[in-house]
């Protein structure tokens, strides 16, 4: 097990098996579901000395598995047989795949009896629709998602991403090292396979792989989509609107279909972990923007994959700086997830704006994104925001400069964007 990557929910994931709720691990497909699991199975043995003879593993893929879950009643009386002198441990990988399963585990878990159950599944969809609503009350949704930064470092360079997590100062030589691992990470993105290849053409490889399994059992598979090409091309419309407000009237003359269904498209790709809206931070309706969200992609390596950009360079693709300011956003994503506050935007109906906005109760954190800073400049923007609402504090993420400067009354910090941590 010492080979795999572990992950930055790790921690939280083994402590939640000593909480009776169902622990529920959700997240596009193949981005290490099955291998996390196996990590917790590792943990319970080495770590908390359960016996493996206490912990069950069943794979829904494989029919012989199947069958053991196949009928509510016999299962129960399998996990009474199995549990009389100790608590069992049940893992049920592809968990959507049992007819009924919200229900079915939801009368599993009423039956109070000795025993941990953690799911997972790889149709996002389906656990949704499934079991979401089930077992509202009975579980815990952790999200799995691509490498964030730390981990696509930690696979790549081991001793790197320790010397950065310890807080020591960091040579000119490795931070080089670390922006050129960052503008990799931007251009391929965090899906493990990917990540973990050295080759070129093994990563675009894995990357089509992994869009087209997307599209063929979550798209046409499970959701029945019929018009694939639509579909596809609303994916490529978006990929080119990084960071763009959302206009479904707009969305639907791109890609000639109807309003209606261009909604239904968005909340797919959303439930799917293939996008993310952001909603817009305001306290006046009559000049800011109060409802048209904005959107990101959760992995920039389908984002640019989508749009056939592959075989650029992160410079090429820098331009106008979407690349990075995905990938920043995605690093946000896991950090609200992790510490439990609202990521949004900031835009004036005049056309000033700030990329993000951290909230979490009275207290809100500005943070502009910008590649290649040299000297501590702002926007005029940026500007605007701190004269409006006087931020105590003000983060600039950049792989240039870094430093601190005062405006007003608003600390404002210069970091990188491997120093997320300090967003405090």
């Amino acid at each position: 097990m010492n080979n795999f990557i572990k992950r930055d929910i790790f921690k939280k994931v083994s402590k939640h098996l000593d909480n009776k709720e169902i622990t529920v691990i959700m997240g596009p497909r193949q981005v290490g579901k099955t291998v996390l699991t196996k990590q917790l199975k590792e943990y319970l043995i080495q770590e908390k000395k359960i016996n493996e003879t206490l912990i069950y593993y069943f794979n829904l893929d494989i029919y012989t598995d199947r069958d053991v879950l196949s009928d509510q009643a016999d299962f129960i009386t399998f996990i009474k047989q199995k549990s009389q002198k100790d608590k069992i441990y049940i893992f049920v990988d592809e968990a959507q795949k049992i007819e009924n399963a919200g229900v079915f585990f939801k009368g599993v878990y009423d039956s109070e009896l000795n025993v941990k159950i953690i799911l997972t599944g790889s149709s996002t969809l389906e656990i949704r629709s499934k079991i979401y609503e089930s077992l509202t009350g009975r579980k815990r949704i952790f999200h799995l998602l691509p490498f964030s930064f730390f981990e696509f470092l930690r696979a790549k360079n081991k001793s790197l991403c320790k010397l950065l997590q310890s807080g020591n100062k960091i040579t000119k030589y490795d931070q080089t090292i670390l922006i050129d691992t960052y503008k990799d990470y931007c251009l391929w993105g965090g899906y493990p396979q990917v990540a973990l290849s050295d080759s070129i053409s093994d990563k675009k490889a894995y990357l089509e792989e992994i869009f087209s399994s997307y599209i063929e059992k979550d798209i046409i598979g499970f959701l029945k989509i019929k018009n694939e090409n639509n579909f596809i091309k609303l994916i490529k419309v978006l990929a080119s609107q990084i960071g763009g407000l959302i206009d479904v009237a707009e969305l639907s003359l791109a890609i000639n279909t109807d309003r209606y269904t261009v909604d239904r498209y968005l909340k797919t790709l959303e439930k799917t972990f293939i996008i993310k809206k952001l909603s817009p931070f305001y306290t006046n309706s009559k000049k800011e923007v109060i409802k048209a969200p904005m959107l990101y992609f959760i992995d920039n390596g389908i984002r640019n994959l989508s749009l056939r950009l592959l075989d650029n360079t992160f410079d090429k693709l820098e331009k106008r700086g979407e690349v990075f300011e995905n990938s920043i956003f995605k690093e946000l994503l896991l950090l609200e997830y992790s510490q439990e506050f609202n990521l949004k935007f900031w835009r004036s109906k005049q056309g000033a704006e700030v990329d993000f906005i951290i909230e979490k109760g009275l207290k809100v954190i500005p943070i502009e994104i910008k590649v290649n800073l040299k000297k501590d400049n702002i926007t005029r923007s940026l500007l605007a925001y701190i004269k409006k609402y006087q931020p105590r504090k003000v983060f600039v993420i950049t792989l240039g400069y870094q430093g601190k400067r005062k405006v007003l009354n608003s600390s404002i910090e210069f970091i990188h964007p491997f120093n997320l941590k300090n967003l405090k």
